[in-house]
């Protein structure tokens, strides 16, 4: 069994079939890229695993643990999900970092002395954090979740087009981030070649892995 395990999923909405009996298993570590046209259930695979919905049949295992409505919240402190959508909430960046460090689960991480460093490595200047969050551009908003989503001492990410909103260097940068530390288990959605590059296995959703 891989640290994260899909068996026989299958997920619709209004009679329409999104997922039709998927399996996929990701084992610690690894780096894969899903990716396929837009509407074939990408970012609905994600959502199901962070319990953000109801699928119609199938298991989902996390390190082994069915993830349903018992353990979820277990769940949701081992992942670090980012989605395409980045209108995350209102108030100055500083404050949202704030908020991950007064997260239980998070109070004892020391990630926070890692600020300045993961913002020059994007390309953000230290007085970003003193801006509101929703006065960014989409560029900055995606790298500003992608620096909460790495503060948050989480070492699985599951992340849905986190860099369509950049340039070429700066994708290649967020794309090293996360694909050179070889802890971290990453399952990104993108329709970049940056990630396909470096991905160790690429799968559409025909079912077919290269």
């Amino acid at each position: 069994m891989g640290l994260l395990d899909i068996q026989n999923l299958s997920v619709s909405y209004d009679g329409k079939s999104i997922l039709s009996d998927f399996n996929f298993s990701i084992l610690k570590g690894e780096k894969i890229l899903i990716k396929g046209n837009s509407g074939i259930g990408k970012s609905t695979l994600f959502r199901m695993i962070m319990g953000f919905g109801k699928y119609n049949s199938g298991e989902i295992y996390l390190e082994g643990v069915p993830v349903d409505a018992d353990n979820i919240w277990d769940i949701r402190k081992k992942v670090a999900y980012v989605s395409q959508d980045t209108d995350i909430a209102e108030g100055k960046v500083s404050d949202l970092i704030d908020e991950v460090f007064s997260f239980k689960a998070n109070r004892n991480n020391n990630g926070k002395s890692d600020l300045e460093k993961l913002l020059n490595r994007l390309s953000l200047s230290p007085d970003l954090v003193n801006k509101e969050y929703m006065k960014l551009s989409g560029g900055e908003k995606q790298r500003v979740v992608l620096v909460l989503a790495l503060l948050s001492g989480k070492d699985i990410f599951l992340l849905d087009e986190v860099t369509s909103e950049l340039d070429t260097g700066l994708k290649q940068k967020v794309v090293d981030i996360f694909f050179d530390n070889p802890q971290w288990t990453v399952l990104a959605i993108s329709h970049d070649r940056e990630w396909e590059t470096k991905a160790m296995k690429v799968i559409d959703f025909s079912g077919r892995v290269n």
